[in-house]
């Protein structure tokens, strides 16, 4: 979808910014937008082709608490039970900083998307929350592609040059350590860029086999739902000038990616939000599939063949529409009944059959007495037609990352603040503890994305 934007010619790169924003996804685009609108001049530097980076693969949602959303779906919410949720469910290793400001700044960051014409109108549920809190566009398209082409968008409109094929080789110093630009690599050649502020929103590593092999050699033969530019540059950077990374081995796999082709495709937790369930190779289920992230990932882990097959019909595959571009991908198998599809994946009919059968029992009764599911119970497994993905864990996100504090102020080993360093999104650690919440990223891309583009604001008026 990004590929449709218009990128800024190498040669109209200037010598001096205000600020400049390294990195294209969610984070980089919003926080270029957000300081351009308070007066700054910026520019977003991305090293790929490809606009958004991993943005563009988010599907379920963004996460946000007492929004006029929620109400209008007749969902009463409140911030503090996002906070004890998401602080439980990173098994309260979260900076307690860090989640207050986002949880508090939530709901304003979807009206923040509405003012600039990015409406999010619909809501859905993922793992770890009580309460319906994931937002979406009404189409029910993924969230990735469609937020980076409306950012894309805006800044198009707003004249903000983005540079794609830059990349940033080191961070620029005077001599009191202040960051004061970039040196970049592009066309076969090096160019410094001045600015009196620089955000990194590089994203993180999940796609680095070295930081794996550093911090978790379990993973290192896992494969990863990332683009292969999530190769921790950001980290690398910010370290050459003296800034500490924190919770490196905190590494997220997701439960539900498929696997069986040479692109490996995240299954977006939607579809379990929607009324999907988790069944074995002899097609029972096993876990209540809203639990986190780590827990289901863990469940389906321990099954000896170590994947699972996701199981639906046609009444939730009309809630999430990822799942036609997953069919036309040649994802899902079909079933003109429970039976049918059972045959196809080599169960037997009558197991899955009781397992679809009790499951619509408890959505009818309210209560899953099996496994706990509280949440994704809004509709049972019986519209034809029938389908299944196979799924198995594969690596996802990085929760660790560069140690900032909640004005995104990049901060060094003592806890001192890197003057004119930025850092968020992905490229952060902190926020999420030791599990991130399903729609928990995306929120993070907006309000941190903003949180820097007005700190840096801040910084330039000071300077």
């Amino acid at each position: 979808m990004a590929s449709e934007f218009q990128t800024t010619p190498h040669d109209q790169i200037k010598a001096t910014y205000d600020a400049v924003i390294v990195g294209s996804g969610g984070t980089g685009l919003t926080a270029a937008i957000q300081a351009h609108e308070l007066g700054l001049d910026v520019a977003v530097f991305e090293k790929n082709v490809e606009l958004g980076g991993n943005t563009n693969r988010a599907s379920s949602g963004m996460n946000a608490a007492e929004t006029n959303v929620q109400l209008h779906h007749g969902v009463i919410d409140n911030v503090a039970d996002f906070y004890r949720e998401t602080y439980k469910d990173g098994g309260k290793l979260n900076d307690k900083d860090m989640l207050g400001y986002f949880v508090y700044h939530s709901a304003p960051a979807i009206s923040w998307l509405a003012d600039h014409g990015i409406k999010l109108d619909d809501i859905t549920v993922t793992g770890g929350m009580s309460k319906k809190r994931t937002h979406r566009p009404a189409s029910m398209a993924p969230i990735g592609g469609f937020l980076v082409k409306s950012l894309l968008n805006v800044a198009a409109q707003q004249n903000i040059p983005v540079f794609n094929e830059t990349k940033v080789d080191q961070l620029l110093q005077d001599a009191t350590g202040r960051v004061n630009g970039i040196k970049l690599s592009l066309d076969g050649h090096s160019q410094e860029v001045k600015a009196k502020a620089v955000i990194l929103a590089t994203g993180g590593f999940g796609a680095s086999k070295a930081y794996m092999k550093r911090y978790r050699p379990d993973l290192i033969d896992y494969k990863t739902t990332n683009q292969p530019g999530a190769t921790g540059d950001g980290l690398e950077l910010a370290e050459e000038v003296g800034a500490e990374l924190m919770q490196m081995d905190l590494i997220q796999v997701h439960p539900t990616v498929q696997q069986d082709h040479p692109h490996v495709y995240l299954i977006g937790e939607a579809v379990r939000g929607e009324g999907a369930i988790l069944v074995n190779a002899q097609g029972q289920r096993f876990v209540n599939e809203l639990n986190t992230r780590k827990i289901v990932s863990n469940a389906i882990t321990a099954l000896p063949e170590h994947s699972a097959y996701l199981i639906f019909d046609q009444g939730i595959r009309d809630r999430v529409k990822a799942i036609e571009f997953y069919d036309k991908t040649g994802l899902v198998e079909h079933g003109d009944t429970i039976e049918d599809l059972a045959q196809t994946l080599k169960m037997d009919p009558t197991v899955l059959k009781q397992t679809v059968r009790d499951w619509n029992q408890a959505v009818q009764d309210q209560n899953d007495e099996q496994f706990g599911r509280t949440t994704g119970m809004e509709r049972d497994i019986s519209q034809p037609g029938f389908f299944a993905i196979h799924i198995a864990p594969a690596i996802h996100y990085t929760m660790g990352g560069l140690h900032i504090d909640s004005k995104t102020h990049v901060l060094d080993g003592n806890g001192d603040v890197i003057e004119g360093l930025y850092a968020a999104g992905e490229v952060a650690g902190g926020l999420h503890g030791n599990n991130r919440v399903g729609g928990n990223s995306i929120a993070e891309t907006i309000i941190f994305g903003r949180q820097a583009g007005q700190q840096v604001a801040l910084w330039n008026s000071q300077q």
